[in-house]
Protein backbone atom coordinates (compact mmCIF):
# COMPACT_ATOMS: atom_id res chain seq x y z
CA UNK A 1 0.00 0.00 0.00
CA UNK A 2 1.31 3.44 -0.96
CA UNK A 3 1.67 6.00 1.83
CA UNK A 4 0.85 9.61 0.97
CA UNK A 5 2.93 12.39 2.54
CA UNK A 6 2.27 16.08 1.92
CA UNK A 7 5.73 17.48 1.26
CA UNK A 8 4.54 21.02 0.69
CA UNK A 9 8.04 21.99 -0.50
CA UNK A 10 10.29 21.31 -3.50
CA UNK A 11 11.44 17.72 -4.02
CA UNK A 12 14.90 17.36 -5.57
CA UNK A 13 15.62 14.07 -7.32
CA UNK A 14 19.37 13.48 -7.16
CA UNK A 15 22.04 14.19 -4.55
CA UNK A 16 24.93 15.26 -6.74
CA UNK A 17 26.38 18.75 -7.10
CA UNK A 18 23.40 20.29 -8.92
CA UNK A 19 20.75 18.91 -6.56
CA UNK A 20 22.55 19.71 -3.33
CA UNK A 21 23.57 23.16 -4.55
CA UNK A 22 19.89 23.93 -5.14
CA UNK A 23 18.99 22.64 -1.69
CA UNK A 24 21.65 24.75 0.00
CA UNK A 25 20.78 27.88 -1.98
CA UNK A 26 17.08 27.46 -1.13
CA UNK A 27 17.73 27.44 2.63
CA UNK A 28 16.12 28.39 4.97
CA UNK A 29 13.13 27.29 2.87
CA UNK A 30 12.72 23.51 3.16
CA UNK A 31 13.16 20.81 0.54
CA UNK A 32 13.46 17.03 0.25
CA UNK A 33 16.43 15.50 -1.57
CA UNK A 34 15.99 11.96 -2.93
CA UNK A 35 19.05 9.79 -3.55
CA UNK A 36 18.69 6.45 -5.35
CA UNK A 37 21.64 5.11 -3.35
CA UNK A 38 23.55 6.29 -0.33
CA UNK A 39 23.98 10.06 -0.19
CA UNK A 40 27.50 10.97 -1.41
CA UNK A 41 27.87 7.85 -3.58
CA UNK A 42 26.72 6.77 -7.04
CA UNK A 43 26.94 10.26 -8.55
CA UNK A 44 29.23 11.41 -11.36
CA UNK A 45 30.13 14.53 -9.38
CA UNK A 46 32.47 12.61 -7.12
CA UNK A 47 34.27 11.10 -10.10
CA UNK A 48 35.09 14.39 -11.85
CA UNK A 49 38.86 14.83 -12.04
CA UNK A 50 39.47 17.74 -14.37
CA UNK A 51 38.11 20.63 -12.36
CA UNK A 52 35.71 23.52 -12.80
CA UNK A 53 36.19 26.15 -15.51
CA UNK A 54 36.09 29.83 -14.54
CA UNK A 55 37.71 32.96 -15.94
CA UNK A 56 39.50 34.01 -12.76
CA UNK A 57 43.06 34.41 -14.07
CA UNK A 58 44.63 37.85 -14.66
CA UNK A 59 44.84 37.22 -18.43
CA UNK A 60 41.31 35.83 -18.71
CA UNK A 61 37.78 37.14 -19.08
CA UNK A 62 34.29 35.54 -19.09
CA UNK A 63 33.89 36.73 -22.68
CA UNK A 64 36.88 34.58 -23.71
CA UNK A 65 35.45 31.65 -21.77
CA UNK A 66 32.18 32.14 -23.63
CA UNK A 67 33.97 32.24 -27.00
CA UNK A 68 35.73 28.94 -26.27
CA UNK A 69 32.46 27.36 -25.15
CA UNK A 70 30.64 28.47 -28.29
CA UNK A 71 33.45 27.21 -30.52
CA UNK A 72 33.39 23.78 -28.89
CA UNK A 73 29.58 23.59 -29.03
CA UNK A 74 29.60 23.42 -32.86
CA UNK A 75 26.60 25.65 -33.47
CA UNK A 76 24.09 24.20 -31.01
CA UNK A 77 24.83 26.42 -27.99
CA UNK A 78 22.42 29.15 -26.91
CA UNK A 79 24.78 32.19 -26.92
CA UNK A 80 22.87 34.15 -24.27
CA UNK A 81 22.94 31.15 -21.92
CA UNK A 82 26.64 30.59 -22.56
CA UNK A 83 27.45 34.21 -21.77
CA UNK A 84 25.31 34.18 -18.61
CA UNK A 85 26.81 30.98 -17.18
CA UNK A 86 30.42 31.88 -17.97
CA UNK A 87 29.85 35.33 -16.44
CA UNK A 88 28.58 33.61 -13.28
CA UNK A 89 31.61 31.31 -13.04
CA UNK A 90 33.85 33.46 -10.79
CA UNK A 91 30.99 33.87 -8.31
CA UNK A 92 30.41 30.10 -8.40
CA UNK A 93 34.01 29.55 -7.30
CA UNK A 94 33.54 32.09 -4.49
CA UNK A 95 30.27 30.42 -3.42
CA UNK A 96 31.87 26.98 -3.30
CA UNK A 97 34.78 28.36 -1.29
CA UNK A 98 32.28 29.87 1.15
CA UNK A 99 30.71 26.42 1.56
CA UNK A 100 34.12 25.04 2.54
CA UNK A 101 35.64 23.79 -0.74
CA UNK A 102 39.44 23.76 -0.58
CA UNK A 103 40.74 24.69 -4.03
CA UNK A 104 44.40 24.36 -4.95
CA UNK A 105 46.33 27.59 -4.46
CA UNK A 106 49.90 28.76 -4.88
CA UNK A 107 52.12 30.13 -2.13
CA UNK A 108 50.69 33.58 -2.83
CA UNK A 109 47.16 32.34 -2.08
CA UNK A 110 46.00 32.67 -5.69
CA UNK A 111 44.08 29.86 -7.36
CA UNK A 112 46.32 27.45 -9.25
CA UNK A 113 44.87 27.22 -12.77
CA UNK A 114 45.17 24.30 -15.22
CA UNK A 115 44.78 24.05 -19.00
CA UNK A 116 42.49 21.64 -20.84
CA UNK A 117 41.54 20.97 -24.44
CA UNK A 118 39.95 23.78 -26.51
CA UNK A 119 40.49 26.38 -23.75
CA UNK A 120 42.46 29.46 -24.82
CA UNK A 121 43.57 30.26 -21.27
CA UNK A 122 44.53 28.46 -18.08
CA UNK A 123 41.18 28.61 -16.28
CA UNK A 124 40.61 25.15 -14.75
CA UNK A 125 40.27 25.40 -10.98
CA UNK A 126 41.28 22.19 -9.18
CA UNK A 127 40.90 20.84 -5.68
CA UNK A 128 43.50 18.38 -4.35
CA UNK A 129 44.84 17.78 -7.83
CA UNK A 130 42.55 15.32 -9.60
CA UNK A 131 40.04 15.05 -6.72
CA UNK A 132 38.00 18.15 -7.63
CA UNK A 133 34.69 16.37 -7.99
CA UNK A 134 35.19 14.39 -4.78
CA UNK A 135 36.07 17.57 -2.86
CA UNK A 136 33.03 19.46 -4.18
CA UNK A 137 30.70 16.57 -3.44
CA UNK A 138 32.05 16.22 0.10
CA UNK A 139 31.63 19.98 0.54
CA UNK A 140 27.99 20.20 -0.53
CA UNK A 141 27.00 16.99 1.29
CA UNK A 142 28.47 18.37 4.51
CA UNK A 143 26.83 21.75 3.95
CA UNK A 144 23.44 20.16 3.26
CA UNK A 145 23.69 17.96 6.36
CA UNK A 146 24.26 21.06 8.48
CA UNK A 147 20.97 22.61 7.34
CA UNK A 148 17.74 21.78 9.16
CA UNK A 149 15.86 22.83 6.01
CA UNK A 150 17.26 19.95 3.92
CA UNK A 151 15.69 16.52 4.34
CA UNK A 152 17.97 13.84 2.84
CA UNK A 153 16.41 10.51 1.85
CA UNK A 154 18.86 7.84 0.72
CA UNK A 155 18.07 4.53 -1.02
CA UNK A 156 14.88 6.24 -2.22
CA UNK A 157 14.69 6.25 -6.03
CA UNK A 158 12.02 8.30 -7.76
CA UNK A 159 9.72 5.95 -9.67
CA UNK A 160 7.41 8.45 -11.34
CA UNK A 161 6.74 12.18 -11.54
CA UNK A 162 3.01 12.51 -10.90
CA UNK A 163 0.91 15.06 -12.78
CA UNK A 164 -2.59 16.46 -12.45
CA UNK A 165 -4.27 18.91 -14.82
CA UNK A 166 -1.11 19.28 -16.89
CA UNK A 167 1.33 20.13 -14.08
CA UNK A 168 3.45 18.42 -11.43
CA UNK A 169 1.51 17.01 -8.47
CA UNK A 170 4.08 14.82 -6.72
CA UNK A 171 6.70 12.09 -6.89
CA UNK A 172 6.26 8.35 -6.40
CA UNK A 173 9.23 7.15 -4.34
CA UNK A 174 10.49 3.64 -3.73
CA UNK A 175 11.91 3.14 -0.24
CA UNK A 176 13.01 0.09 1.77
CA UNK A 177 9.83 0.51 3.86
CA UNK A 178 7.52 0.66 0.83
CA UNK A 179 6.28 3.08 -1.80
CA UNK A 180 5.63 6.68 -0.73
CA UNK A 181 3.76 9.36 -2.66
CA UNK A 182 5.31 12.74 -1.91
CA UNK A 183 2.80 15.45 -2.78
CA UNK A 184 4.42 18.62 -4.17
CA UNK A 185 3.98 21.04 -7.03
CA UNK A 186 7.73 21.63 -7.52
CA UNK A 187 10.21 18.93 -8.58
CA UNK A 188 13.84 19.33 -9.67
CA UNK A 189 15.51 16.58 -11.70
CA UNK A 190 19.23 16.43 -10.90
CA UNK A 191 19.81 12.81 -11.83
CA UNK A 192 23.00 13.04 -13.90
CA UNK A 193 23.81 11.47 -17.24
CA UNK A 194 23.49 8.37 -19.39
CA UNK A 195 26.98 6.84 -19.56
CA UNK A 196 25.75 3.58 -18.07
CA UNK A 197 23.95 2.89 -21.38
CA UNK A 198 27.35 2.03 -22.88
CA UNK A 199 29.71 -0.89 -22.37
CA UNK A 200 32.65 1.52 -22.16
CA UNK A 201 31.94 4.42 -19.82
CA UNK A 202 33.61 6.56 -17.19
CA UNK A 203 30.29 7.14 -15.37
CA UNK A 204 28.78 5.19 -12.51
CA UNK A 205 26.84 2.27 -13.99
CA UNK A 206 23.73 3.63 -12.26
CA UNK A 207 23.83 6.69 -14.57
CA UNK A 208 21.41 5.47 -17.23
CA UNK A 209 19.19 8.47 -17.89
CA UNK A 210 16.58 7.89 -15.19
CA UNK A 211 15.75 11.60 -15.16
CA UNK A 212 15.13 11.59 -18.91
CA UNK A 213 12.72 8.68 -18.54
CA UNK A 214 10.89 10.42 -15.67
CA UNK A 215 10.59 13.65 -17.67
CA UNK A 216 9.52 11.99 -20.92
CA UNK A 217 6.85 9.85 -19.27
CA UNK A 218 5.55 12.88 -17.37
CA UNK A 219 5.21 14.88 -20.59
CA UNK A 220 8.30 17.12 -20.81
CA UNK A 221 10.25 17.79 -24.00
CA UNK A 222 13.81 16.46 -24.41
CA UNK A 223 16.41 18.02 -26.69
CA UNK A 224 19.45 16.66 -28.57
CA UNK A 225 19.47 13.29 -26.80
CA UNK A 226 21.82 11.95 -29.48
CA UNK A 227 24.67 14.23 -28.36
CA UNK A 228 27.04 12.06 -26.31
CA UNK A 229 30.60 13.08 -25.54
CA UNK A 230 33.16 10.28 -25.50
CA UNK A 231 36.18 11.00 -23.34
CA UNK A 232 39.26 9.99 -25.31
CA UNK A 233 41.39 8.83 -22.39
CA UNK A 234 39.60 6.17 -20.38
CA UNK A 235 42.11 3.74 -18.88
CA UNK A 236 41.67 0.47 -20.79
CA UNK A 237 42.64 -2.14 -18.18
CA UNK A 238 39.47 -4.26 -18.01
CA UNK A 239 37.65 -2.30 -15.27
CA UNK A 240 33.92 -1.52 -15.63
CA UNK A 241 33.24 1.39 -15.39
CA UNK A 242 36.54 2.55 -16.83
CA UNK A 243 38.85 4.76 -14.76
CA UNK A 244 39.24 8.22 -16.25
CA UNK A 245 42.59 9.75 -17.09
CA UNK A 246 41.88 13.45 -16.88
CA UNK A 247 42.41 15.74 -19.84
CA UNK A 248 44.58 17.77 -17.48
CA UNK A 249 47.29 15.11 -17.95
CA UNK A 250 47.51 16.13 -21.60
CA UNK A 251 47.41 19.73 -20.42
CA UNK A 252 50.69 18.97 -18.62
CA UNK A 253 52.28 17.65 -21.82
CA UNK A 254 51.29 13.98 -22.24
CA UNK A 255 50.78 12.83 -25.84
CA UNK A 256 48.74 10.11 -27.56
CA UNK A 257 50.57 7.43 -29.53
CA UNK A 258 49.89 3.99 -30.98
CA UNK A 259 51.92 0.85 -30.27
CA UNK A 260 54.41 1.90 -32.98
CA UNK A 261 55.11 5.17 -31.21
CA UNK A 262 53.32 7.17 -33.91
CA UNK A 263 51.35 10.23 -32.78
CA UNK A 264 47.58 9.67 -32.96
CA UNK A 265 47.08 13.37 -33.79
CA UNK A 266 49.32 16.40 -33.75
CA UNK A 267 47.36 18.37 -31.16
CA UNK A 268 46.47 16.15 -28.17
CA UNK A 269 44.51 19.09 -26.69
CA UNK A 270 42.02 19.25 -29.55
CA UNK A 271 38.31 19.13 -28.65
CA UNK A 272 37.27 15.78 -27.22
CA UNK A 273 35.19 14.70 -30.22
CA UNK A 274 38.19 15.28 -32.51
CA UNK A 275 40.52 13.26 -30.27
CA UNK A 276 38.00 10.44 -29.84
CA UNK A 277 37.50 10.08 -33.59
CA UNK A 278 41.25 9.99 -34.17
CA UNK A 279 41.62 7.26 -31.56
CA UNK A 280 38.66 5.33 -32.96
CA UNK A 281 40.28 5.34 -36.40
CA UNK A 282 43.43 3.82 -34.88
CA UNK A 283 41.42 1.14 -33.06
CA UNK A 284 39.44 0.27 -36.21
CA UNK A 285 42.72 -0.09 -38.07
CA UNK A 286 43.88 -2.71 -35.57
CA UNK A 287 46.16 -0.47 -33.52
CA UNK A 288 46.16 0.21 -29.81
CA UNK A 289 46.20 3.69 -28.33
CA UNK A 290 48.37 4.84 -25.42
CA UNK A 291 48.83 7.97 -23.38
CA UNK A 292 52.54 8.70 -23.06
CA UNK A 293 53.17 10.71 -19.89
CA UNK A 294 56.69 9.40 -19.31
CA UNK A 295 58.36 12.72 -20.23
CA UNK A 296 55.64 15.20 -19.31
CA UNK A 297 54.56 15.25 -16.57
CA UNK A 298 56.90 12.28 -15.98
CA UNK A 299 58.10 12.07 -12.38
CA UNK A 300 55.63 14.82 -11.41
CA UNK A 301 52.68 12.58 -12.28
CA UNK A 302 52.13 11.21 -8.77
CA UNK A 303 52.21 14.69 -7.26
CA UNK A 304 49.83 16.25 -9.81
CA UNK A 305 47.41 13.36 -10.32
CA UNK A 306 47.44 11.24 -7.19
CA UNK A 307 44.17 9.38 -7.79
CA UNK A 308 45.00 8.49 -11.39
CA UNK A 309 48.50 7.43 -10.33
CA UNK A 310 47.10 5.12 -7.64
CA UNK A 311 44.63 3.53 -10.08
CA UNK A 312 47.37 2.94 -12.63
CA UNK A 313 49.65 1.41 -10.03
CA UNK A 314 46.86 -0.93 -8.92
CA UNK A 315 46.74 -2.12 -12.53
CA UNK A 316 50.49 -2.72 -12.59
CA UNK A 317 51.42 0.46 -14.49
CA UNK A 318 53.74 3.30 -13.52
CA UNK A 319 52.70 6.43 -15.48
CA UNK A 320 56.21 7.86 -15.15
CA UNK A 321 57.68 4.81 -16.92
CA UNK A 322 54.89 2.96 -18.75
CA UNK A 323 52.53 3.87 -21.58
CA UNK A 324 48.91 3.94 -20.38
CA UNK A 325 46.44 2.05 -22.62
CA UNK A 326 43.40 4.23 -23.32
CA UNK A 327 40.29 4.28 -25.48
CA UNK A 328 37.20 6.51 -25.93
CA UNK A 329 34.39 5.93 -23.44
CA UNK A 330 30.97 7.51 -22.93
CA UNK A 331 31.61 10.38 -20.56
CA UNK A 332 29.07 13.20 -20.74
CA UNK A 333 25.62 13.81 -22.18
CA UNK A 334 25.12 17.19 -23.83
CA UNK A 335 21.43 16.55 -24.52
CA UNK A 336 18.73 16.40 -21.90
CA UNK A 337 15.46 17.84 -20.67
CA UNK A 338 14.76 21.16 -22.37
CA UNK A 339 14.89 23.98 -19.79
CA UNK A 340 14.93 27.76 -19.69
CA UNK A 341 17.30 29.99 -17.73
CA UNK A 342 15.61 29.13 -14.41
CA UNK A 343 15.66 25.37 -15.03
CA UNK A 344 11.93 25.20 -15.82
CA UNK A 345 10.96 22.48 -18.30
CA UNK A 346 7.97 22.47 -20.64
CA UNK A 347 5.94 20.75 -17.88
CA UNK A 348 4.79 23.32 -15.28
CA UNK A 349 6.33 22.58 -11.89
CA UNK A 350 9.12 20.38 -13.28
CA UNK A 351 12.69 21.71 -13.29
CA UNK A 352 16.03 20.20 -14.24
CA UNK A 353 19.66 21.10 -13.52
CA UNK A 354 23.04 19.56 -14.15
CA UNK A 355 23.77 16.90 -16.75
CA UNK A 356 20.14 15.80 -17.08
CA UNK A 357 19.18 19.27 -18.36
CA UNK A 358 19.66 20.81 -21.79
CA UNK A 359 20.38 24.43 -20.91
CA UNK A 360 22.07 25.46 -24.15
CA UNK A 361 25.54 25.72 -22.57
CA UNK A 362 27.17 22.68 -24.14
CA UNK A 363 25.60 22.49 -27.59
CA UNK A 364 26.94 19.58 -29.61
CA UNK A 365 30.19 19.21 -27.67
CA UNK A 366 30.89 20.16 -24.05
CA UNK A 367 33.93 22.29 -23.38
CA UNK A 368 36.10 20.57 -20.77
CA UNK A 369 35.25 21.33 -17.11
CA UNK A 370 32.09 23.29 -17.92
CA UNK A 371 29.93 20.56 -16.37
CA UNK A 372 30.64 21.21 -12.69
CA UNK A 373 30.26 24.91 -13.44
CA UNK A 374 26.82 24.39 -14.98
CA UNK A 375 25.70 22.23 -12.05
CA UNK A 376 26.55 24.94 -9.49
CA UNK A 377 25.26 27.94 -11.44
CA UNK A 378 22.03 26.35 -12.64
CA UNK A 379 21.30 24.62 -9.34
CA UNK A 380 21.48 28.01 -7.65
CA UNK A 381 19.38 29.68 -10.35
CA UNK A 382 16.59 27.12 -9.92
CA UNK A 383 16.45 27.69 -6.17
CA UNK A 384 16.46 31.45 -6.65
CA UNK A 385 13.56 31.13 -9.08
CA UNK A 386 11.59 29.12 -6.53
CA UNK A 387 12.10 31.80 -3.92
CA UNK A 388 11.05 34.51 -6.36
CA UNK A 389 7.87 32.67 -7.31
CA UNK A 390 6.94 31.84 -3.72
CA UNK A 391 7.38 28.11 -3.13
CA UNK A 392 5.82 26.67 0.00
CA UNK A 393 7.66 27.48 3.21
CA UNK A 394 6.25 24.91 5.61
CA UNK A 395 8.17 22.82 8.09
CA UNK A 396 10.91 20.51 6.80
CA UNK A 397 10.28 16.78 6.68
CA UNK A 398 12.52 14.45 8.72
CA UNK A 399 15.66 13.03 7.11
CA UNK A 400 15.35 9.31 6.25
CA UNK A 401 18.61 7.38 6.31
CA UNK A 402 18.00 3.76 5.34
CA UNK A 403 20.54 0.94 5.66
CA UNK A 404 22.26 -0.37 2.55
CA UNK A 405 20.24 -3.06 0.75
CA UNK A 406 21.47 -6.55 1.55
CA UNK A 407 20.94 -7.98 -1.93
CA UNK A 408 21.36 -6.76 -5.49
CA UNK A 409 20.26 -8.58 -8.63
CA UNK A 410 21.74 -7.70 -12.06
CA UNK A 411 19.14 -6.49 -14.56
CA UNK A 412 19.39 -8.51 -17.80
CA UNK A 413 17.63 -5.73 -19.74
CA UNK A 414 20.36 -3.26 -18.78
CA UNK A 415 23.08 -5.64 -19.98
CA UNK A 416 21.30 -6.13 -23.31
CA UNK A 417 20.70 -2.40 -23.78
CA UNK A 418 24.37 -1.59 -23.14
CA UNK A 419 25.40 -4.06 -25.85
CA UNK A 420 22.88 -2.67 -28.36
CA UNK A 421 23.68 1.01 -27.78
CA UNK A 422 27.44 0.48 -27.89
CA UNK A 423 27.21 -1.37 -31.20
CA UNK A 424 24.82 1.07 -32.88
CA UNK A 425 25.34 4.52 -31.38
CA UNK A 426 29.00 4.80 -30.45
CA UNK A 427 31.69 7.22 -31.61
CA UNK A 428 30.86 6.58 -35.29
CA UNK A 429 27.29 5.96 -36.46
CA UNK A 430 25.38 5.17 -39.64
CA UNK A 431 21.79 4.55 -40.64
CA UNK A 432 22.10 0.77 -40.89
CA UNK A 433 23.58 0.43 -37.41
CA UNK A 434 21.09 2.86 -35.90
CA UNK A 435 18.08 1.13 -37.49
CA UNK A 436 19.33 -2.23 -36.27
CA UNK A 437 19.72 -0.84 -32.75
CA UNK A 438 16.29 0.79 -32.86
CA UNK A 439 14.61 -2.48 -33.79
CA UNK A 440 16.49 -4.36 -31.07
CA UNK A 441 15.47 -1.77 -28.45
CA UNK A 442 11.78 -1.75 -29.35
CA UNK A 443 10.85 -4.64 -26.99
CA UNK A 444 12.53 -2.82 -24.08
CA UNK A 445 10.74 0.56 -24.30
CA UNK A 446 8.65 -0.16 -21.20
CA UNK A 447 11.91 -0.35 -19.20
CA UNK A 448 13.34 3.07 -18.30
CA UNK A 449 16.82 2.18 -19.54
CA UNK A 450 15.39 0.79 -22.77
CA UNK A 451 13.24 3.90 -23.26
CA UNK A 452 16.16 6.31 -22.91
CA UNK A 453 18.31 4.19 -25.22
CA UNK A 454 15.51 4.17 -27.80
CA UNK A 455 15.15 7.96 -27.60
CA UNK A 456 18.92 8.37 -28.06
CA UNK A 457 19.14 6.08 -31.08
CA UNK A 458 16.00 7.56 -32.65
CA UNK A 459 17.40 11.10 -32.31
CA UNK A 460 20.75 9.97 -33.76
CA UNK A 461 18.94 8.52 -36.77
CA UNK A 462 17.02 11.76 -37.29
CA UNK A 463 20.17 13.94 -37.24
CA UNK A 464 21.44 13.41 -40.77
CA UNK A 465 24.73 15.26 -40.40
CA UNK A 466 27.95 15.13 -38.40
CA UNK A 467 28.26 17.74 -35.67
CA UNK A 468 30.19 17.80 -32.39
CA UNK A 469 29.78 14.55 -30.48
CA UNK A 470 27.56 13.05 -33.22
CA UNK A 471 29.36 11.60 -36.24
CA UNK A 472 27.49 9.88 -39.09
CA UNK A 473 29.64 7.95 -41.56
CA UNK A 474 26.82 8.21 -44.11
CA UNK A 475 26.42 11.97 -43.50
CA UNK A 476 30.00 13.18 -42.90
CA UNK A 477 29.26 16.85 -43.62
CA UNK A 478 27.83 19.38 -41.20
CA UNK A 479 24.52 20.94 -42.21
CA UNK A 480 24.72 24.66 -43.10
CA UNK A 481 22.27 25.59 -40.34
CA UNK A 482 22.40 24.07 -36.86
CA UNK A 483 19.13 22.57 -35.68
CA UNK A 484 17.96 20.90 -32.50
CA UNK A 485 16.46 17.40 -32.48
CA UNK A 486 13.49 17.39 -30.11
CA UNK A 487 12.01 14.31 -28.46
CA UNK A 488 8.37 15.07 -27.80
CA UNK A 489 6.35 13.39 -25.04
CA UNK A 490 3.81 10.67 -25.75
CA UNK A 491 1.01 12.94 -24.54
CA UNK A 492 -0.43 16.34 -25.55
CA UNK A 493 1.79 19.33 -24.82
CA UNK A 494 0.51 21.96 -22.38
CA UNK A 495 -1.04 25.04 -23.92
CA UNK A 496 1.11 27.45 -21.92
CA UNK A 497 4.71 27.55 -20.77
CA UNK A 498 5.79 27.72 -17.14
CA UNK A 499 5.63 31.32 -15.98
CA UNK A 500 9.14 31.48 -14.51
CA UNK A 501 12.05 32.51 -16.68
CA UNK A 502 12.57 33.66 -20.26
CA UNK A 503 11.40 31.39 -23.06
CA UNK A 504 14.14 29.92 -25.22
CA UNK A 505 13.50 29.97 -29.01
CA UNK A 506 13.52 26.17 -29.32
CA UNK A 507 10.90 25.89 -26.60
CA UNK A 508 8.64 28.48 -28.20
CA UNK A 509 8.83 26.49 -31.44
CA UNK A 510 7.81 23.29 -29.65
CA UNK A 511 4.91 24.89 -27.88
CA UNK A 512 3.62 26.41 -31.10
CA UNK A 513 3.19 23.00 -32.70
Amino acid sequence: MTRVIEAGCPVIIGAGLAGLTAAIELSPLPCVVLSAGAVSTGTSTGWAQGGIAAAVGPDDDPALHAEDTLAAGAGLCEPDVVRAITAAAPDAIAWLSAQGAEFDRGDDGRLRLGLEGAHSRRRIVHAHGDRTGAELLETVVAAARRLDSVSLWDHSPALEVLTEAGRVAGVLVGTPEGTIELRTDTVLLATGGIGGLYLHTTNPLSSRGQGLALAHRAGAVLRDVEMVQFHPTALDVGIDPMPLVSEAVRGEGAILVNELGEWVLRNPLSARDVVSRAEWAQLQAGHRVFLDATKDPGERFAELFGSIYATARESGLDPAKDLLPVRPAAHYHMGGVLVDRTGATTLPGLYAAGEVASTGLHGANRLASNSLLEAVVCGRWAAQAWRDTGVAAGAALPTRMYPDPTTWTPDPVVAEVRRIVSAGAGVLRDADGLRTALAALEPHRSHDTGLVAHLLVEAALRREESRGGHTRLDFPSTAPVAGHVLSLPDRPLPEELPAAGPVEPARAEVMAR
